[in-house]
């Protein structure tokens, strides 16, 4: 058993301490890593314009920390695409990779087809809708993963407790974190119950974890990275970032129930593979809410219904292009190797 308190000491970040972005470019050049960023959209025309400039600018241009910047939709019906590929994003329509795969839609689905379209050894995710976007939600994730090979999954948080001169903040994640995902692990796999946000659509990790696990398509991805991570792993595989705040919009209390419902069937179907609990009966996919219409209250039913995409590598079209950015990456390091004796030499 994890002693948490000690893991919170060691593995629990605060942006700032990466500040110096061109030291970390270095290691990062130094151990030959690339790195990608994912944002996966769905209408996103009113902030995803700011998000690529800023990273672009900062994380490309001015410190070559990122190596790619791509857009993976959901199929947007807004000018999301357009805009993101008019400030330099790589831009794809979710559907259209892996088309010979009957096409799904959901973030998870995004998240899922990110890891055969790009090409870094770390894959960096950060949501679209994020308004006070700032380098620090890459760096800050990515950070850990180049510093410490120990480590394989950074989780972001924000608004937790930090001591300052004027006080504390507040902790505590968001409403569905605190009232369903935080009691369950607590109950259940109460390790994780140390990670402060575990539902933060901002994470960076290593290629060669992504690919060996399954992704619900839906609600339920974040919660089922940990559990899977965590079960190959242990807590050691973990760090967590405190990226200060994050403004975006906040979701109706009825587009909560509808998540927390998809949360629930992955959760408990991990449950049940992890043998925690016995078989479990067939579990209904209709979440039924309610309205009030002309002073009735009339029923409002939800099919929602987790389905999860396979590990990468069991997908064969993704085995020989893995081959091919192995190859890449050897060719890679030798043209670099090459080019450092060829300097020594002129030396």
């Amino acid at each position: 058993m994890t002693n948490l308190n000690e893991w919170l000491n060691n593995n629990t970040y605060h942006h700032s301490q990466f500040w110096d972005l061109k030291q970390l470019v270095k290691e990062k050049e130094k151990q030959g890593i690339s790195v990608s960023l994912c944002i996966p959209t769905l209408n996103e025309e009113k902030t995803i314009g700011k998000e690529i400039v800023v990273f672009k600018s900062e994380l490309v241009n001015r410190y070559p920390l990122l190596d790619e910047i791509a857009v993976i939709d959901s199929g947007s019906d807004d000018k999301t695409l357009e805009v993101a590929a008019s400030f330099g994003a790589d831009t794809y329509l979710s559907s259209e990779i892996l088309p010979d795969l009957e096409p799904k839609r959901g973030k998870g689905e995004n998240l899922w087809k990110a890891i055969y379209q790009l090409k870094g050894d770390i894959i960096v995710y950060i949501d679209a809708d994020i308004k006070n976007i700032h380098p620090r939600f890459v760096y800050g994730l990515v950070a850990p993963l180049i510093y410490r090979p120990e480590v394989k999954y950074v989780k972001a948080f924000y608004d937790r407790p930090l001591a300052f001169s004027q006080g504390v903040r507040p902790s505590g994640g968001g409403r569905v974190t605190e009232i369903l995902v935080r009691p369950l692990f607590s109950l259940f796999l109460p390790e994780l119950s140390a990670i402060i946000q575990p539902l933060s659509g901002e994470y960076a990790v290593r290629r060669s974890v992504l690919e060996e696990i399954p992704f619900p398509i839906g609600y339920g991805v974040e919660t089922s990275h940990l559990i899977d991570v965590h079960q190959i792993y242990g807590m050691s595989a973990f760090a967590q970032t405190d990226l200060d705040q994050r403004v975006h919009r906040n979701q109706q209390t009825r587009s909560l129930g509808r998540m927390s419902f998809g949360i629930l069937q992955t959760f408990l179907s991990r449950l049940q593979k992890l043998e925690i609990i016995g078989e479990l009966p067939p579990m209904e996919t209709v979440l039924r809410q309610f309205q009030v219409h002309d002073e009735r209250f009339e029923a409002v039913e939800h099919l929602i219904v987790e389905e999860e995409r396979p590990p990468m590598l069991d997908i064969p079209a993704y085995q020989g292009k893995k081959k091919d950015l192995q190859k890449s990456g050897k060719k890679g390091a030798r043209k670099k190797q090459s080019g450092e004796e060829k300097q020594t030499a002129g030396e």
